[in-house]
């Protein structure tokens, strides 16, 4: 959705009027503003006269299989987690009516903090702050994979077992839906996927799945804690190993690529081998099949990463300057270090 779209959609002050429906503190027109970074569902800022600050997730306007990018899914899980030991924001309100805005929507609290998201955020986070932050991180990973999901209303969000399979089915699904619009090849997705099928790890531990934790998606104070974890639209129900595998395959470490944005190259922050050894003793989980979860993570995100070149090439997510060309080409690195990390399993 171009940024131009939001403010022609509440001109009529339809979402106005829904925000004092659902009981949200409004004064005057609310104001959006497009938070970049922001490459799948769209997250926008909220003010209104009174200083009043929301945040509104909805999202993008199509290339999308139909059960991805389901804000209403977003809005349930962080409620659910509200009254947990996972730091998540305040859920206000969730709109189901594409005549308010134009898709459906909701609105949280904005939550103090920083997204030390990349190598340049690293280097501006306090430095005796970063070993806290990667404690704190594993902690509150571990809290997530130590919910409840029964207790805490969650036990339907999704199917619990065979979640690698049916990760790597969806995500093969959603790659081809992606090249079918953008008619490319590549065909090192569809090798290493079914060098990935061929030996999945048995599914050791289950429970609440992030499916995209890392530090891009934590709001941190300037003292090393996590205030909130955010972007929950592709969490679900299975092997919570598949987030540790994620975060450590994004991790960046001195003299590397950066795959993914990454602060974790600056001094101060833990190496991989350091969240390992983090994780199995606070959770007491044997994290010895990590090597494949990485392989997996690198596939998974070159699928996704696919995505997003496909909807910004369709002209699907506005204009905010993101270079589409160069998505591409990162795909085919992904790939490549997907290729790279299953050779040495």
């Amino acid at each position: 959705m171009p940024r131009t779209r939001a403010t022609e959609l509440l001109a009529d002050g339809a979402l106005g009027a829904w925000l004092t429906g659902a009981g949200i503190p409004l004064a005057g027109r609310p104001r959006l503003t497009l938070i970049a970074g922001g490459r799948s569902n769209l997250t926008y800022r909220m003010t209104d006269d009174a200083g009043h600050e929301y945040v509104l997730r909805r999202p993008p306007t199509g290339g999308v299989l139909p059960s991805a990018h389901d804000v209403g899914r977003e809005f349930r899980i962080i409620s659910a987690l509200a009254g947990t030991r996972v730091p998540v924001p305040r859920a206000l309100g969730l709109c189901t009516d594409d005549a308010v805005i134009g898709a459906p929507f909701y609105v949280m609290n904005l939550v103090p903090g920083a997204v030390v998201a990349g190598d340049e955020d690293g280097a501006r986070y306090p430095v005796e702050a970063r070993g806290r932050a990667s404690r704190d991180l594993i902690d509150v990973l571990a809290e997530i994979h130590l919910v409840d999901v029964d207790e805490v209303g969650l036990g339907e969000l999704s199917r619990r077992e065979s979640y690698c399979e049916r990760q790597l089915r969806r995500w093969l699904r959603q790659f081809r839906v992606s090249t079918a619009s953008t008619t490319r090849s590549v065909p090192l997705i569809e090798e290493l996927h079914d060098r990935l099928a061929a030996c999945v790890p048995p599914q050791r531990h289950t429970g609440l799945v992030h499916g995209d934790f890392r530090p891009g998606n934590l709001l941190l104070s300037p003292q090393g804690r996590i205030n909130a974890v955010l972007d929950w639209e592709l969490a679900t129900l299975g092997d919570t190993l598949a987030d540790v595998g994620w975060l450590v395959a994004t991790w960046r470490e001195p003299g590397e690529v950066e795959l993914l944005e990454s602060p974790a190259a600056q001094p101060g922050f833990a190496d991989r081998g350091e969240l390992l050894v983090m994780y199995a003793a606070r959770t007491g989980r044997d994290v010895s099949d990590i090597p494949w979860y990485q392989a997996f993570a690198l596939w998974r995100l070159a699928c996704i990463s696919e995505g997003i070149y496909a909807r910004y090439s369709g002209g699907v997510m506005g204009d905010d300057g993101f270079d589409a060309q160069a998505e591409g080409r990162h795909v085919i690195q992904l790939a490549e270090a997907a290729r790279d990390a299953f050779a040495r399993l």
